[in-house]
């Protein structure tokens, strides 16, 4: 029995290092406030499943969901795109989540592109969407979720809502209830 408790703590102490490892590789600094949150140990995942963007694409177009870039393009590694590349499944599932919930139209305007600040969790490393403003989307996190101060609000689940000067900001650390 101590041998596989042992083991599991081995398990769960790499799982966090390889997370905090590549927490910020790669990830590129904007000039977009971008606040990263930690969140508590019920919502946090060490073990995620990424997608390509097709994948990610494919999922939100079934559910209705919209994207937009202001450069027309899906390219990872150019801030004015909007791409899905290495998204969380739990990302697209908790914007699945969202719309299913809310019943409001939803627009991506950002993903896994460069140009958003670094982080654990953060757009680089697929825990963050960012979703066009509409009454509809705002009245529903308004009126549903807890204010946390700043312009924050926090789900039942966890995930946290950023209300930025043009888009909502939100971090997906779970599929919010999918």
């Amino acid at each position: 029995m101590r041998a596989i408790a042992r083991t599991a703590a081995i398990l769960a102490a790499a799982a966090t290092a390889l997370l905090l490892a590549t927490g910020s590789a790669g990830a590129s600094t904007g000039t977009e406030h971008d606040p990263v949150s930690t969140p508590d140990a019920t919502t946090a995942s060490v073990l995620v499943t990424k997608l390509t963007h097709s994948d990610a694409a494919s999922r939100l177009r079934s559910s209705g969901i919209t994207w937009s870039s202001s450069g027309n393009c899906s390219d990872r590694s150019k801030p004015n795109c909007t791409s899905f590349d290495q998204v969380n499944l739990a990302t697209i599932q908790g914007a699945q989540t969202l719309k299913s919930a809310t019943g409001c139209a939803l627009n991506v305007t950002g993903g896994t592109e460069v140009g958003h600040a670094s982080g654990t969790y953060s757009h680089y490393n697929g825990y963050k969407l960012d979703f066009a403003l509409s009454s509809c989307l705002t009245n529903y996190i308004k009126g549903t979720f807890t204010s946390i101060g700043g312009n924050k609000w926090r789900a039942g689940s966890g995930n946290v809502y950023y209300l930025e000067s043009n888009h909502w900001d939100v971090t997906f650390y779970n599929c919010g209830g999918c």
